[in-house]
């Protein structure tokens, strides 16, 4: 037997009216500053045409506090043990909740069915938020973490904007790497770059460009190779580079650890740096005093990153309006003896 009451109006029908996305229509039901004011006032039209009440059951487990606070970092368990990239963000997250009398939950997610498993705990209110690190855009874990109405920040800009976050100067520091290239009279410059899919990747390349394109030189597709944020990747790719352009004088590596596989790269090639190559780093980790030569970089605030997601979160927690624009970090060239 049927019944004829109405089935009452779900936030997909409240969407579906409005013509956005599941995720803003929960976004600007929650009074998120990621929402336009006219798309705002599109959902709160659409959800009061359709007598739309949100599942006050769901939202009572949401109000109740776990005590902790996950982070989730969707790299495998020997990049995130191994880097001290990591380790320094660690360190920040986790001395911000100690103060604040909350536990870190660590989830190192790589596959659908683990995304899902975060998803779904985050959801279901065992941790009060979520501290995001390393997403790529193609990753479908913040939009339905959004969607669901978990608390959310990310340390690193997301590329769309639509959760609030803290990040680096990327752009400027890699402009200040190139420009002290060009200073030091190189070239031929070339970039090893990060991946295009991360806004840390593409910001780099573009305060490289900055620099290139401001000092009349050369800006092609040739002069740049990815190398994925690995040592391994920073090698194939100095490899690629030095084929596609043998006159190179003058290389920014998005990232130390990349540079020491171009460091590497280059010495297999018999090109004495900086003699003959000139390169400069991005971070400032550990290593770079080390590689040989010691590693011109970029020093990024790596603690304050981790540091500063946690209070942006702490304050979302506590029902403060949070930043429409992303919170910038500076960064600091550090000058040795590679460039």
């Amino acid at each position: 037997m049927t019944s004829d009451r109405p089935r009452p109006a779900t936030l997909v029908d409240v969407a579906a009216r409005a013509g956005v996305g599941r995720g803003t229509a929960s976004r600007a039901l929650t009074g998120s500053p990621a929402v336009s004011p006219g798309v705002r006032a599109a959902v709160l039209k659409a959800a009061d045409e359709l007598d739309y009440r949100p599942n006050l059951a769901a939202r009572s487990l949401r109000s109740r506090r776990s005590g902790s606070v996950a982070l989730v970092v969707p790299e495998t368990e020997d990049v995130v043990f191994t880097d001290s990239f990591f380790s320094g963000i660690l360190r920040g997250v986790n001395a911000e909740l100690t103060d604040a009398g909350l536990l870190l939950v660590l989830s190192l997610p790589r596959t659908d069915a683990q995304r899902h498993q975060i998803e779904r705990h985050a959801v279901d209110g065992h941790v009060d938020g979520v501290i995001l690190i390393s997403a790529h855009d193609t990753d479908p874990l913040p939009a339905a973490l959004l969607a669901a109405g978990v608390p959310v920040v990310t340390a690193g800009r997301p590329s769309d904007g639509t959760m609030p976050s803290v990040d680096v100067d990327n752009r400027g520091g890699a402009r200040a790497a190139t420009e002290h290239l060009i200073t030091g009279g190189r070239r031929r410059l070339v970039s090893v770059t990060g991946p295009q899919d991360m806004s840390a990747g593409t910001d780099r390349v573009t305060g490289w460009r900055d620099a290139v394109a401001a000092a009349g030189l050369a800006v092609t597709p040739d002069l740049l190779a990815d190398g994925g944020f690995t040592e391994e990747g920073g090698h194939h790719a100095m490899r690629q580079l030095l084929a596609a352009v043998p006159d190179l004088d003058g290389v920014f590596v998005a990232s130390d650890l990349m540079a020491a596989g171009a460091l590497a790269a280059l010495r297999e090639a018999g090109r004495d740096v900086p003699g003959d190559v000139a390169v400069v780093g991005f971070d400032d980790r550990p290593l770079a005093r080390h590689l040989s030569p010691p590693l011109t970089t970029v020093r990024q605030p790596i603690e304050d990153l981790g540091r500063g997601a946690t209070r942006l979160l702490l304050g979302l927690l506590a029902g403060r309006p949070t930043p429409a624009a992303p919170l910038v970090l500076p960064t600091e060239l550090v000058v040795r003896e590679s460039a």
